[in-house]
């Protein structure tokens, strides 16, 4: 019988993102709170987000619309980098990225966390942006996707591809 296996990912679903994007911008603009503060919120690049508006308390507010959507859109706040409101100019603006794929430094200090707590028996392989854990014994892999939630690596880690 060959090894089970799956990989350990960090993706986040561009469509949802752009969905809670979107509707963070009409709240924005609807809201009585915001009238009148100039807030704003648009992509940035590939994986940017960026968050204008005319003071710092009304920017830090709409990157709060803007993480309220993406929690209730399934969307993890640890893909969410955001960086502190800086002033440009008369108006401020924070600038925020969503992390997509496994760093190397992260893949290492998965790897080496499944390799002295996980079960023995149990391989991980960095393969890219990705880890691939590999056993004999589906329940061994059960045990290391446990392990895994229970640990904090700072990022949004999801399974894939278990066979």
């Amino acid at each position: 019988m060959a090894d089970a296996s799956f990989d350990v990912v960090s993706k986040v679903d561009r469509q949802e993102v752009d969905n809670a994007l979107n509707q963070a911008g009409k709240e924005l603009s609807q809201r009585f709170d915001f009238r009148g503060t100039n807030a704003a919120i648009a992509w940035a690049g590939e994986e940017g987000v960026t968050l204008t508006a005319d003071t710092e308390e009304r920017v830090a507010a709409a990157l709060e619309v803007f993480r309220e959507k993406l929690v209730k859109r399934g969307i993890s706040m640890k893909a969410l980098d955001a960086g502190e409101p800086q002033a440009s100019g008369k108006t401020y603006k924070i600038s925020a990225t969503i992390q997509q794929g496994i760093a190397s430094d992260k893949a290492k200090q998965i790897a080496k966390t499944i390799r002295d707590e996980g079960p023995k028996g149990v391989q991980a392989q960095i393969q890219g942006d990705q880890l691939r854990v590999s056993g004999k014994k589906r329940d061994d892999l059960q045990a290391v996707q446990a392990l895994l939630k229970s640990t904090d690596f700072e990022i949004a880690l999801q399974f894939d591809n278990y066979r």
